[in-house]
């Protein structure tokens, strides 16, 4: 198939799959009934609460930090507890702006196969009820299509529900607010601007706090590899949650060789548990013989080793963004996500993101299932010396 007739391919399957279908449809009606079934305010607590929902996973979890910030700095007496799943938790526990982190594990977004099409809303049921013996304020949507979080909030009784403006969650919302085509962060930014103004993007403060006792266990893992604590390092995360988002080993296995001796430093593959056969096999394909850190970090060890790094590359994922919180340079590979949304933040000269120009990207759908990996070729698309140029120059900039 030709390029032309690949993209024209790709866009009428993105058009379909963006369209909602009938069970959805369906649901959509039933979540409108269910918003007018008259539900028991809950008592106000004595002070403010604020409740911030966000279901996801670490890198939207840190884009959301921002507007956590900025509220904390607005409202500096009020009580600030967020609501995430257990695979977020230790994130916002690095905050000390969070008063409170509660986790929930969120249809949809856990690993673990919901039980029948009931649990989603017996767990509803469930957690709202405990969040009504807390008692909130204010719940703040902060996933602009959380209909499940929204209803939720619903449930407990709490008298202030902010969110988007998204079909699904707007009959839960006491006030939404119409989207815009921004930065993750400035829409998280603007759920929160009815306590702390609007926030102009230069003084976004975007940064993760490192404890120094992570920072302690990552310059003695290095030490062990013969890397000394004033050495620095060049950083791979090389895995990501779905294979439409992957380059390719033999791609990474080459950047790592040259770059090891360009920017003379230890290549150190990060990942969890699940990618250590990935940096593996790259690291076979190797001259140089790298450091595998995969599966041997935690969040906060993982921010360490990120502050050691010349540069960190990798495809877009949560570990980029974490790495633009602690000042690394960043080179991200983006396939079907749109960097102009879901970027690293900051400085482009060293949060550089690369895209191809293949005319169906960004098409937004990060699972194409079992369509063929060969009619999505947006990550392969980008060469090895175009990510070799940006590595240099983010390490420079």
């Amino acid at each position: 198939m030709d390029r032309e007739a690949l993209v024209r391919r790709n866009r009428a399957m993105a058009e379909a799959f963006h369209a909602i279908p009938l069970k959805h449809q369906a649901r959509r009606s039933l979540l409108r009934i269910a918003s007018i079934v008259p539900t028991r305010p809950a008592r106000l607590p004595s002070h403010e609460r604020i409740l911030l929902i966000r279901p996801d996973h670490l890198g939207d979890v840190l884009l959301t930090t921002p507007a956590i910030r900025a509220l904390r700095a607005a409202r500096p007496q009020a009580e600030l507890h967020a609501l995430v799943g257990p695979w977020s938790a230790d994130v916002l526990a690095a905050y000390a702006e969070v008063d409170q982190v509660l986790t929930l594990p969120f249809p949809g977004f856990s690993r673990t196969p919901k039980a029948d099409w009931k649990s989603p809303y017996q767990l509803v049921l469930q957690a709202a009820g405990w969040l009504r013996r807390i008692g909130y304020s204010s719940a703040v949507i902060l996933r602009p299509d959380h209909w499940w979080g929204a209803l939720l909030a619903a449930r407990a009784g709490i008298a202030e529900r902010i969110g988007y403006a998204h079909p699904d969650v707007t009959p839960f919302l006491t006030e939404s607010i119409a989207p815009q085509p921004e930065h993750a962060i400035q829409q998280n930014l603007r759920l929160v601007e009815r306590w702390t103004g609007a926030i102009s993007p230069e003084r976004v403060r975007y940064n993760f706090p490192v404890d120094p006792v992570d920072r302690a266990y990552i310059d003695g893992y290095l030490e062990e590899w013969g890397i000394h604590a004033d050495q620095r390092v060049v950083c791979i995360h090389p895995g990501t949650g779905t294979w439409v988002k992957h380059w390719t080993e033999e791609n990474w296995a080459k950047v790592a060789d040259i770059l090891a001796e360009q920017l003379d430093g230890r290549i150190v593959f990060s990942g969890g548990d699940r990618e250590i056969p990935l940096a593996q096999r790259i690291a076979d394909q190797m001259k140089h013989t790298p450091v595998i850190m995969a599966g041997d970090t935690r969040v906060g060890q993982l921010a360490a080793l990120f502050q050691r790094a010349k540069v960190v590359l990798g495809p877009d994922s949560g570990p980029l963004h974490l790495a633009a919180a602690v000042g690394a340079p960043t080179v991200a590979l983006y396939g079907p996500a749109d960097p102009v949304e879901f970027g690293p933040w900051g400085d482009p000269q060293r949060q550089i993101t690369l895209t191809s120009d293949i005319g169906c990207r960004p098409c937004r759908i990060l699972d194409w299932d079992s369509d063929d990996p060969a009619y999505h070729p947006c990550l392969r698309e980008i060469t090895v010396g175009r990510v070799l140029e940006a590595a240099r120059r983010a390490s420079r900039a």
